[in-house]
């Protein structure tokens, strides 16, 4: 089981920001066999690292809804853990998975629970894994920020910001 970092807050705090700068760091130290996960909908990770924005979980989705049949032999679940697969960006020391945005309108739920999946089977491969999440809780009440060793909780100074730490923190004990 990797040893994960996730980091939370309120939007325009500084996450995406936070967990590029954590991960330039674990590597500048040596710690290689790093996965990084963009979980918000807002992709930004795969930029503040330098590598190509892969393919994404939302792509994914959208392309296995217009599939009529899967591939030989292939369930729908086993494709969808092939096809993620295939889809991480790597870079040196490190793999990035992307949620990215599920097209049309509504909520991120199944987005999110292909996540979660994805992410259990993958986490084994790496020793670390470093988690950036969505703005506000919507991941922790979905499960997809979970069996996670340290989360950072960011906030602005902001009565609203320190608020919204302190729901994080509540909803996480």
């Amino acid at each position: 089981m990797p040893y994960t970092l996730a980091v939370a807050g309120k939007g325009g705090t500084g996450k995406t920001t936070f967990a590029a700068l954590a991960i330039r760091s674990l590597l500048a130290a040596g710690r290689h066999n790093l996965l990084a996960v963009d979980a918000d909908p807002n992709a930004n990770l795969a930029d503040m690292l330098g590598l190509e924005m892969p393919t994404t979980v939302a792509d994914i989705l959208d392309e296995t809804k217009g599939l009529r049949e899967m591939p030989p032999g292939m369930t729908k679940d086993r494709y969808l853990e092939y096809r993620v697969q295939t889809a991480l960006s790597e870079g040196t020391g490190i793999d990035l998975l992307v949620m990215g945005r599920p097209e049309g309108k509504g909520c991120y739920c199944f987005a999110n629970s292909v996540l979660r999946q994805a992410m259990e089977g993958l986490t084994g491969s790496y020793d670390l894994v470093v988690l950036d999440n969505e703005a506000g809780m919507e991941h922790l009440s979905r499960h997809t920020t979970q069996d996670v060793d340290v989360l950072f909780i960011l906030s602005d100074p902001s009565l609203v910001g320190v608020r919204s730490a302190m729901r994080i923190r509540d909803i996480t004990r």
